[in-house]
């Protein structure tokens, strides 16, 4: 994680490398100004935008670039472009057995974004494989997978239903490295809304080629709407969200950006749509698309979080963790819908609430009662 010193001109840079089309005249500008290739990696790789860095600087200035640094940018780009294919490899082998015991399923982030947004498997950082199969066969889904090589190593079901359910999804990795499974039946919390059920995306889902097999995906307004949730829900920390939602309004001019925000709408979180717009303009200079340029400007909550978030990142300040993530409640777009979340989420017992005070099976109720003090104690404790 990088330092807390202020990097403006390196992140400038990333942000003029990692626009769709890389503005390279401006790029060669920040160049001479003088540059901390050291902290310009290490906030690169918070950032994950790695590989359009390494695009750049190897096509622009090169031979400017220290040894030490081109050195960690081409070990960097080994090892990525390695780690993709095994991935790759890996979501067609569940992909496929997935199919043949009759189990929709559909990946999302990661490689389907690197294919459907960037041109090509290595051309944006990914660490996993996300899979969303349909809530009633998220226990055959646990099972296959576990077929496959993977384990859970969440605690048994018991305990992933009492203290992990309410994040709808499970994470699993092989023993030997070679994969990690992120399974999903939904795309956020139960206690937050999201601009994009899961209902959505079965009909007709996209495809996209990993190697020489389809793989199911989402695409389309779908697409908008996931990328503007998982923006938000994460409040936009890493500069590659933004990036993937300025490459889908980029990608996608046709598209029907009034409807999806009125979609958005319908879920309570339309604000999300409205953030991504704004932020890849502030950041990348990818114009707000027609249809919702009024609204961007007219919202004075997208305009101060646009302020916020963007100012943060500029200054190389990381915000401060919060406590269990309510981050996610900017997805709502009311003020009450944030109250009623934050308390579902107050009262709602996690894994960290066991791991603070493990009781046997039987008192898991009395977490209900105990965790909003827990909560409690650590926001005194943050504020000394």
């Amino acid at each position: 994680m990088p330092d807390d010193r202020t990097g403006a001109v390196e992140f400038e840079l990333l942000c003029l490398a990692a626009r769709p089309k890389p503005d390279l005249t401006r790029i060669r500008d920040v160049l001479h100004q003088g540059i901390d290739y050291h902290h310009l990696i290490e906030i690169a790789e918070y950032h994950g935008v790695r590989p359009s860095l390494f695009r750049c600087l190897s096509d622009l200035a090169w031979d400017t670039v220290p040894a030490s640094a081109r050195e960690s940018l081409k070990a960097f780009q080994h090892h990525h472009l390695v780690r993709t294919l095994i991935l790759s490899d890996e979501l067609r082998r569940v992909a496929g057995r997935f199919a043949d015991r009759g189990i929709p399923v559909v990946t999302f982030k990661g490689l389907a974004l690197a294919m459907a947004l960037y041109g090509g498997l290595a051309n944006r950082e990914c660490n996993d494989i996300d899979i969303i199969v349909p809530e009633g066969q998220i226990g055959e889904a646990e099972r296959l997978l576990v077929q496959l090589g993977y384990r859970n190593e969440q605690g048994d079901e018991d305990f992933r239903h009492a203290f992990l359910a309410r994040q709808r999804q499970y994470a699993f990795a092989r023993a030997d490295g070679r994969g990690a499974v992120d399974l999903h039946w939904d795309f956020s919390g139960t206690h937050v809304p999201f601009p994009l059920a899961p209902a959505d995306i079965w009909s007709d889902p996209a495809q996209i080629l990993i190697g020489d097999h389809y793989v199911a995906t989402i695409g389309g307004a779908n697409l908008a709407l996931l990328l503007a949730g998982h923006g938000t829900k994460e409040a936009w920390q890493a500069l590659k969200w933004v990036c993937d939602f300025a490459r889908m309004i980029d990608r996608n001019p046709d598209l029907d950006w009034f409807d999806v925000h009125r979609r958005a709408r319908q879920r309570r979180c339309g604000d999300a749509v409205l953030l991504g717009c704004a932020l890849a303009q502030e950041l990348l200079d990818v114009a707000v698309p027609r249809d919702l340029a009024d609204p961007v400007a007219q919202s004075s909550r997208v305009r101060s979080l646009t302020a916020s978030l963007a100012g943060h990142m500029r200054l190389g300040f990381l915000p401060a963790a919060p406590i269990e993530n309510f981050t996610d409640l900017a997805l709502c777009d009311g003020r009450l819908d944030r109250v009623k979340s934050a308390l579902k989420l107050i009262f709602t017992p996690t894994a960290g609430d066991y791991e603070a005070m493990k009781l046997p099976s039987m008192l898991w109720p009395a977490y209900y009662v105990t965790r909003p003090f827990r909560l409690a104690v650590k926001a005194v404790a943050a504020f000394r």
